[in-house]
């Protein structure tokens, strides 16, 4: 009789050439070794196929589907049906989980078992793998669901570990809000048990300019709003949303020039110089005649390391 493994890992990939080696070799090195990992290619066009069927080939704990393209939502249901194990454990295939990631994960939702979704603090770097920030989502369930009620997603999704019974039972991910798919199921799963976040560092989370977020900024909006709407009837209570500020830049020139600021100065307060630098100069490349720009680059050549940004004009 075939072993059930302790956690089936959720990985879809879609173009992630640059960076889906080190996401595959992130989960190979976990020190809990008790898991499939489920990877579906789901129709790339570049060479990441190649680079799975090799990864394939040398590990027996990955199963590997390619197929023509249907979507991330949908190859997302498709690996939670395959999955075999009482654990779900999503990741993307362009960030880097830490080797004690699914020790830890399992550890906490074993001794928690209320707990039907845990994710955890995570490192954000660039498209390079520069350091930018580290960002501290809160721990408890209360914070957790307050923020997520009004359009927050609280729990990283390439960092939460889920019970599968549970996500099977509130039907997986919807359909209808593929660009919020995880807060949608984040705030389902909230309703039959408590949700979590561990304070130790489990994910390098990278900011990519290919991302959901950035090529369908308002999209997203749009679904977090409908995600949050169901919550409040779902839930009895009257609106609440309160996301208006944009986690990703859209395509405007201002908005491009605010986030470059944003990463540089995170850069710049993590001691990240010559980072804060690069991104300086970005700012400076789209916005010239904009003085916020420059401040940052003469900060980050000449200021000593601070914990908080010289104040800063448009």
């Amino acid at each position: 009789m075939e072993q059930v493994p302790a956690i089936s890992v959720l990985m879809p990939v879609y173009n992630a050439e640059r960076y889906v080696a080190e996401a595959v070799e992130s989960i190979l090195k976990q020190t809990f070794t008790d898991f499939e990992f489920l990877i579906i290619n789901d129709g790339s066009t570049d060479r990441s196929r190649q680079i799975l069927q090799r990864y394939a080939e040398q590990d027996s704990r990955i199963r590997l589907i390619c197929r023509e393209n249907r979507g991330l939502v949908a190859t997302l249901n498709e690996m939670i049906d395959l999955a075999r194990a009482p654990l779900l454990a999503r990741m993307d295939a362009d960030d880097v989980s830490y080797p004690e990631r699914f020790a830890k994960q399992l550890e906490f939702i074993k001794k928690n078992q209320d707990v039907v979704c845990v994710g955890g603090m995570f490192e954000l770097i660039d498209e390079k793998g520069r350091f930018l920030t580290r960002l501290h989502p809160p721990e408890r369930d209360p914070e957790i669901q307050q923020l997520m009620l009004k359009g927050h997603t609280a729990i990283c999704h390439p960092c939460a570990m889920m019970r599968t019974s549970i996500v099977r039972r509130v039907g997986g991910y919807d359909l209808t809000v593929p660009c919020a798919e995880d807060l949608d199921l984040w705030l389902r799963l909230g309703e039959s048990g408590r949700l979590a976040n561990m304070p130790d560092y489990l994910l390098k989370y990278r900011l990519n300019s290919d991302s959901v977020s950035e090529r369908k900024g308002e999209e997203q909006r749009r679904d977090i709003l409908n995600a949050s709407q169901r919550a409040w009837q779902r839930r009895g209570i009257t609106e609440c949303f309160g996301a208006t500020e944009h986690w990703r830049p859209d395509p405007t020139p201002s908005s491009q020039h605010a986030f470059m600021l944003k990463y540089g100065w995170w850069a710049f307060n993590s001691g990240q110089r010559r980072t804060a630098i690069i991104y300086g100069l970005k700012a400076i490349r789209i916005l010239p005649v904009k003085i916020a720009g420059w401040k940052l680059l003469l900060a980050s050549l000449v200021q000593p390391m601070t914990n908080h940004p010289p104040k800063q004009n448009s």
